[in-house]
Parts: C-alpha cells; sequence; structure tokens
C-alpha cells in the first residue's frame, strides 16, 4: 500500500465518522470510568484520548469515576477492614476518611492531571462542589431466610437531588467536568455514592443523551458462566427477571440500578461497556455494531432504588 493509499484510507475512516459526529454533536454523554481501565496505564490514556476526541467534536462530556482498586490499596495500608453489601461498601467514620482522601485527593487529580497533558480541558469537583450531590443515608438491600430487609451500611449516600449549575457552567465553556462521587447532607455529612448510581443521577439531571458505564467484562451476561449469553440489547422491564434468575450480582446490581433509574430519569441509552478494550468508547458511539450491552426504556419502571 502505498503512502497515499494509507492517507486516503484514514480519510475515508474520517468520512465515515462524520453522521455519527453530525449525530452526537452538542450532546451531552455522561462517563463513568473504572475498573482495569483505572490501573493499566495504556487503557487510561485510550480512555483519555477517547473523551479529549468527543470534546473536540463538540461532544458535551462528563466524567464520574470510582477508584475502588485505590481506595483498597490505601485502606489495607492503614489495616482498616471493609466489607460489601449488595455490591456498596460499607463506611465507617475511618473508611470516609479514606475513601475522600483517595477519590479526591488523589484519583480525581491525577486524573485530571493527565487529561490536561494529553491536550484536553478538563476541572476536577466532588459532589460537594457547590453542593452539586445532595444525600441521606442508604440502606442495602439485603435477602436472607428471613426475606428482604435494610441493612445499616454508614454513611453511604442515597441522592436525592442534584445541582446541575457547576458542570453545565463548564460544559459551555468545553471543558471536562471530572467528578468525584462524594455527597452531602443538609448537614453537612460527607457521604461516600457509588459512582455508578452517582453517575446515573447526574446524566439523568442533565438530560445526557448517552451514558457509558465502564467495567471489565464485556456486558451483561444471562449467565456469567456462559459467554455465549451476553446480552448487546436488554429493556428495563426485563431486569427484574434478571434479578431474580441470580444473573445479576455484587457490583452489578448497583450498575443495573443506575442504568434503569437513569433511563427512567430522561437518559435515552445506558451502555455497559468494556473498559479492557481499547478506545471502546469510540467503537460505541462512532460504529453501528457497539461493544456491550445497551439498555432501552421498556414499558414500565421495574427498578427503584
Amino acid at each position: 500500500m502505498t503512502k497515499m493509499d494509507k492517507n486516503l484510507e484514514k480519510a475515508q475512516i474520517f468520512i465515515e465518522c462524520l453522521p455519527y459526529v453530525q449525530k452526537f454533536y452538542g450532546k451531552t454523554i455522561v462517563v463513568k470510568y473504572g475498573g482495569n481501565a483505572m490501573i493499566n496505564e495504556d487503557l487510561k490514556e485510550a480512555v483519555f484520548r477517547d473523551l479529549i476526541l468527543m470534546n473536540l467534536v463538540g461532544i458535551r462530556t462528563v466524567l464520574v469515576h470510582g477508584g475502588g482498586p485505590d481506595i483498597e490499596d490505601y485502606l489495607n495500608r492503614l489495616d482498616i477492614k471493609s466489607d460489601f453489601k449488595s455490591g456498596l461498601r460499607v463506611t465507617d467514620d475511618a473508611v470516609m476518611e479514606t475513601v475522600s482522601m483517595v477519590l479526591v485527593g488523589k484519583v480525581n487529580q491525577h486524573t485530571v492531571s493527565e487529561l490536561n497533558r494529553l491536550g484536553g480541558k478538563a476541572v476536577g469537583l466532588s459532589g460537594k462542589d457547590g453542593a452539586m450531590l445532595k444525600c441521606t443515608k442508604k440502606y442495602a438491600k439485603v435477602e436472607d431466610e428471613n426475606g428482604l430487609h435494610a441493612v445499616d451500611i454508614g454513611m453511604v449516600g442515597e441522592v436525592e437531588s442534584v445541582d446541575c449549575t457547576l458542570i453545565n457552567n463548564l460544559l459551555n465553556d468545553m471543558y471536562i467536568p471530572v467528578i468525584a462521587p462524594i455527597g452531602t447532607d443538609e448537614e453537612g455529612q460527607t457521604y461516600n455514592v457509588n459512582a455508578d448510581i452517582a453517575a446515573g443521577k447526574i446524566a439523568a439531571a442533565l438530560g445526557a443523551m448517552k451514558l457509558f458505564l465502564l467495567t471489565d467484562v464485556e456486558g451483561l451476561y444471562r449467565d456469567f458462566s456462559d459467554k455465549s449469553s451476553l446480552i448487546s440489547h436488554l429493556s428495563t422491564d426485563e431486569v427484574n427477571d434478571l434479578m431474580k434468575q441470580g444473573a445479576v450480582k455484587k457490583g452489578m446490581i448497583p450498575k443495573l440500578e443506575s442504568c434503569v433509574n437513569a433511563i427512567y430519569g430522561g437518559v435515552q441509552n445506558v451502555h455497559i461497556i468494556d473498559g479492557r478494550v481499547p478506545h471502546s468508547l469510540l467503537l460505541e458511539l462512532f460504529t453501528d455494531s457497539g461493544v456491550g450491552t445497551m439498555l432501552t426504556k421498556g414499558e414500565s419502571h421495574v427498578c427503584s432504588e
């Protein structure tokens, strides 16, 4: 292949992307960033470059990040024990202090620095800035031989409202807001908010066109042990069936809560995609086939927080 042929091939790729750029120009897309995409340096850079490209072609791009591996690392260093209930981290005073330190002081600032280093325009925020995420105490739903009941999991927040003023101001100036999922209540108490749930609430409040959840799996399975059972499309009406079948466990529970409630909050589509695939965001946005599970609205609201 000659140099001219290679250049023509590149030009053709750009032209093929044009309908997608036109479709998403000026629209808001929220990305929840976590899992292996946060700890593998090559994947991390691929995600950041995807976000910068999306921003530069006129897509209003918001990044909400988790930080589970870093939090776990610091808790182990400090010899602080931590547990999970229904996919949510039990958060006492010591855990809350560590979570705040890691998410706001380390992960958020590192993410902003890397985006800016690569040529993006990013600004770091937490849900406490501008009283963005107003929370009440959240209880985990646990089922045992006595049925389903609520369990106290400490300072874990249920997002009651989202003030999008700061986010919209940054988006209007073509910045990428990078948000750590920490919130407060009316008395100023700090809460740890699951990043998937925070992303869903923020996406709904912004009227986002799409919400992307980057995960460490290819998508949602009907049977996780059977890789051929990957679901490419799922309606919200099918979610409860999957829950009852036991197909949804641990960290996928808050993900699906986030997905369903985001859609019923006004988000058009939610995509659970494999963050281990380089440039998975661009593949999902700018190709017809996509790379994960897409959720759309069903006939009735089948999942509530």
